[in-house]
């Protein structure tokens, strides 16, 4: 699938790693964990796998919730000595994550240049809410959009669909942007156009075709779309 601008009404964004940087949870880690890194990439793998598993066994519950086991398993899976108090004062941090430079600048791009702009997330509504007032963007969002709202997780094609009819957009007139590669996969099987935001310079999933278009920032998405 090549990216087609004239298609475009919509764009519709992703939250955690593509909004706000999600590797500053690894700075609360390290308060607290000798070896913060490997805690926090298990942390962060395990939460995605569980919603995988969710969406397959019928096993919902809150992202927030999800978030807490994922990093109770890998406090436990490397012997961290961390009491409930201290996890949960990790977990908070995903309340005031880090705005990445270029986002307000590109939303706001994207929203004078006629395009309506949505968070369309894991997470649910309550740490929409914060992350959104964190980031100082509510002003430039219509909406937030969360798989709390049918309970069903990303890639699951069902949360698009929602999305498409909240918005009330034909679902192949919006873009998503999202550094998560299944969930660039997870818009294009629903039938939307995927852009994946790769800040990091990471290499593609050899599987399952290109994204749309590939960005390093919003910029990028606003040039293509001539805004």
């Amino acid at each position: 699938m090549s990216f087609d601008p004239e298609r475009v009404t919509t764009v519709t964004f992703d939250s955690y790693s593509t909004l706000v940087d999600v590797d500053a949870a690894e700075e609360a880690l390290a308060e607290r964990v000798e070896d913060p890194q490997p805690v926090s990439k298990l942390w962060r793998a395990r939460s995605l796998e569980y919603t995988f598993v969710a969406n397959q066994i019928d096993a919902y519950q809150p992202f927030y919730e999800m978030n807490r086991d994922a990093l109770q398993y890998a406090l436990d899976a490397h012997g961290a000595d961390v009491s409930e108090d201290e996890r949960d004062e990790i977990l908070a941090v995903y309340h005031e994550l880090d705005v990445f430079d270029d986002v307000r600048d590109g939303i706001e791009r994207l929203r004078d240049g006629g395009y309506d702009p949505y968070v369309v997330s894991n997470g649910n509504p309550e740490m929409l809410e914060s992350m959104v007032e964190h980031a100082d963007i509510g002003d430039l969002l219509e909406d937030t959009i969360s798989a709390d709202e049918i309970e069903t997780f990303k890639p699951d094609a069902e949360i698009y669909r929602h999305a498409a009819a909240r918005t009330g957009t034909p679902i192949d007139e919006i873009a998503h942007v999202t550094a998560g590669w299944f969930d660039v996969m997870g818009a294009q099987h629903a039938g939307m156009q995927g852009v994946w935001i790769d800040r990091k310079g990471s290499s593609w999933e050899p599987f399952d075709g290109e994204p749309a278009l590939t960005i390093d920032s919003f910029y990028d998405l606003a040039d293509e779309l001539g805004v």
